[in-house]
Protein backbone atom coordinates (compact mmCIF):
# COMPACT_ATOMS: atom_id res chain seq x y z
CA UNK A 1 0.00 0.00 0.00
CA UNK A 2 1.28 3.52 -0.79
CA UNK A 3 2.57 5.61 2.09
CA UNK A 4 0.15 8.36 3.13
CA UNK A 5 1.32 11.96 3.16
CA UNK A 6 0.56 14.14 6.19
CA UNK A 7 -2.79 15.86 5.84
CA UNK A 8 -1.23 19.32 6.16
CA UNK A 9 0.78 18.83 2.96
CA UNK A 10 -2.34 17.79 1.04
CA UNK A 11 -4.07 21.04 1.98
CA UNK A 12 -1.10 23.25 1.08
CA UNK A 13 -2.42 26.37 -0.68
CA UNK A 14 -0.63 29.70 -0.74
CA UNK A 15 -1.82 31.97 2.09
CA UNK A 16 -2.33 34.78 -0.45
CA UNK A 17 -5.04 32.89 -2.34
CA UNK A 18 -8.67 33.54 -1.40
CA UNK A 19 -11.69 31.57 -2.50
CA UNK A 20 -14.52 33.63 -3.96
CA UNK A 21 -17.25 33.89 -1.30
CA UNK A 22 -19.88 32.05 -3.36
CA UNK A 23 -17.55 29.11 -3.96
CA UNK A 24 -16.38 29.12 -0.32
CA UNK A 25 -20.02 29.00 0.82
CA UNK A 26 -20.76 26.03 -1.47
CA UNK A 27 -17.64 24.19 -0.29
CA UNK A 28 -18.51 24.86 3.37
CA UNK A 29 -21.99 23.38 2.80
CA UNK A 30 -20.51 20.32 1.10
CA UNK A 31 -17.98 19.91 3.92
CA UNK A 32 -20.78 20.14 6.49
CA UNK A 33 -22.79 17.52 4.61
CA UNK A 34 -19.69 15.33 4.39
CA UNK A 35 -19.22 15.66 8.16
CA UNK A 36 -22.79 14.49 8.71
CA UNK A 37 -22.31 11.48 6.42
CA UNK A 38 -18.99 10.63 8.11
CA UNK A 39 -20.68 10.72 11.51
CA UNK A 40 -22.94 7.86 10.39
CA UNK A 41 -19.90 5.84 9.33
CA UNK A 42 -18.06 6.67 12.57
CA UNK A 43 -20.99 5.56 14.72
CA UNK A 44 -21.52 2.39 12.69
CA UNK A 45 -17.83 1.55 12.98
CA UNK A 46 -18.02 2.09 16.74
CA UNK A 47 -21.08 -0.15 17.05
CA UNK A 48 -19.43 -2.90 15.01
CA UNK A 49 -16.50 -2.71 17.41
CA UNK A 50 -18.80 -3.56 20.32
CA UNK A 51 -19.82 -6.97 18.97
CA UNK A 52 -17.79 -10.13 18.66
CA UNK A 53 -16.70 -10.65 15.08
CA UNK A 54 -15.04 -13.66 13.50
CA UNK A 55 -12.20 -13.60 11.00
CA UNK A 56 -12.04 -12.16 8.40
CA UNK A 57 -14.59 -9.63 9.70
CA UNK A 58 -12.19 -8.44 12.42
CA UNK A 59 -9.68 -7.47 9.72
CA UNK A 60 -12.42 -5.71 7.75
CA UNK A 61 -13.38 -3.74 10.85
CA UNK A 62 -9.76 -2.67 11.35
CA UNK A 63 -9.62 -1.54 7.72
CA UNK A 64 -12.89 0.36 8.19
CA UNK A 65 -11.58 2.06 11.35
CA UNK A 66 -8.37 3.06 9.54
CA UNK A 67 -10.38 4.49 6.65
CA UNK A 68 -12.74 6.33 9.00
CA UNK A 69 -9.79 7.87 10.83
CA UNK A 70 -8.19 9.01 7.57
CA UNK A 71 -11.50 10.42 6.26
CA UNK A 72 -11.98 12.42 9.46
CA UNK A 73 -8.45 13.84 9.22
CA UNK A 74 -9.00 14.82 5.59
CA UNK A 75 -12.36 16.42 6.32
CA UNK A 76 -10.82 18.40 9.18
CA UNK A 77 -8.01 19.56 6.86
CA UNK A 78 -10.61 20.56 4.26
CA UNK A 79 -12.56 22.60 6.80
CA UNK A 80 -9.35 24.27 8.04
CA UNK A 81 -8.32 25.12 4.49
CA UNK A 82 -11.74 26.61 3.76
CA UNK A 83 -11.51 28.81 6.87
CA UNK A 84 -8.00 29.93 5.98
CA UNK A 85 -8.88 30.82 2.40
CA UNK A 86 -12.27 32.47 2.71
CA UNK A 87 -13.42 35.81 4.07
Amino acid sequence: MAEQQPVQEEANISGAERLPEGIAKDIRKLSHDLSNALEIVVQTSYLLGTVELKDPATEWLRMLEDGVSRALELNNALRTTIRQHSS
